[in-house]
């Protein structure tokens, strides 16, 4: 079975309004219980499911904007590859039980409301962090590392880029296991993207999306080296309030790049930042494995084309050299 939305073939360039109930199925199978979360893609519930014994699921509320002939296709496309992403059952990406629309086809405002019912997780990476009673032990953060790099693997195996990964967005169950969520910003992609400024949360954001540069899937692999690092101090490792600080946070620790690597097509220029000499990581991050460090280290680079793979981290000799338990 293809999981490329691509080979999603259809004449038309919407879906009819009144195939709706067809497409979707109506959310009153579903009881709102509480908000768990808001952001600028949607509202999550807390929900229970009246049709399976009152099982407590997230659901995930988006609109979509209505063409004069109704549905985008790419909407359909985008939920019919999350279906089929669904069917691999993968251990470290968040379920996606259900799709349901909101009874009318649309609102007022020509906008369609889809509920999006995902399985229910109690808290994610950045609530897990803070609640954590000390440091983690190396082997936990391997684990988790290794989950979270694994579903990086999947999603980029099937040309999906998240785009937005971050501690909010990574889920942790009550056995310690991770899982990538919102995939609001997902997207099947093409060899050169622009990204758009709303993308990514600042803290987790390349150098190239934040010059304006062309993107791939290396995008995910810097935002997971940002987490990783996290994991060992519990707090973000390059926190800045725009993008102009960003990079110079980014710089300062990695270094300013050398001219040969700096993209031709980007109007920020080298010389507007000073010569940073790169940091150790050693001293950024105390107390973690050495190979670790190496680990992040190399996906922390500039340039994405010479940053590692999500397969290159698994199998780096942080993962290798010991089982992973």
């Amino acid at each position: 079975m293809s999981t490329d939305s691509s080979t999603i073939q259809s004449p038309a360039s919407a879906a009819s309004i009144s195939n709706v109930n067809a497409l979707f199925q109506n959310a009153k199978k579903y009881e709102e219980l509480n908000v768990i979360g808001t952001g600028a893609y949607g509202t999550v519930y807390k929900a229970r499911d009246l049709h399976n014994d009152g099982h407590i699921v997230a659901m995930k509320k988006v609109k979509v904007a209505l063409t004069e002939d109704g549905i985008p296709l790419s909407t359909v496309r985008e939920i019919a590859l999350l279906r089929q992403l669904e069917a691999y059952r993968h251990p470290n990406i968040v379920r996606l039980l259900d799709v349901c629309h909101g009874g009318q086809p649309m609102d007022r405002d020509q906008q369609l409301v889809l509920f999006l019912v995902f399985e229910h997780v109690e808290q994610d990476l950045d609530s897990f962090l803070k609640r954590a009673p000390g440091p983690l032990s190396e082997n936990r953060i391997r684990c988790m590392s290794h989950d979270i790099l694994s579903g990086i693997d999947f999603l980029h195996s099937h040309r999906i880029v998240h785009r937005d990964l971050k501690p909010h967005n990574l889920l942790v169950t009550s056995a310690g296991r991770v899982k990538l969520a919102d995939f609001g910003l997902a997207k099947t992609y093409d060899t050169e993207m622009k990204l758009t400024s709303v993308v990514v949360t600042l803290w987790y954001r390349p150098p190239e999306v934040l010059l304006g540069a062309s993107y791939n899937t290396a995008v995910d692999v810097w935002s997971c080296g940002c987490v990783l690092a996290e994991l060992h101090t519990r707090a973000p490792l390059l926190p800045a309030s725009s993008d102009s600080e960003q990079l110079h946070a980014i710089f300062r620790l990695i270094g300013r790049p050398p001219r040969y690597e700096w993209p031709d097509s980007v109007s920020i220029m080298r010389d507007s930042f000073p010569d940073y000499p790169p940091k150790d990581l050693a001293y950024v991050i105390p107390n973690a494995h050495p190979h670790a460090l190496d680990l992040i280290k190399r996906m922390l680079v500039f340039d994405p084309a010479k940053r590692l793979t999500a397969l290159d981290c698994l199998e780096h000799p942080y993962f290798t050299d010991e089982p992973i338990s």
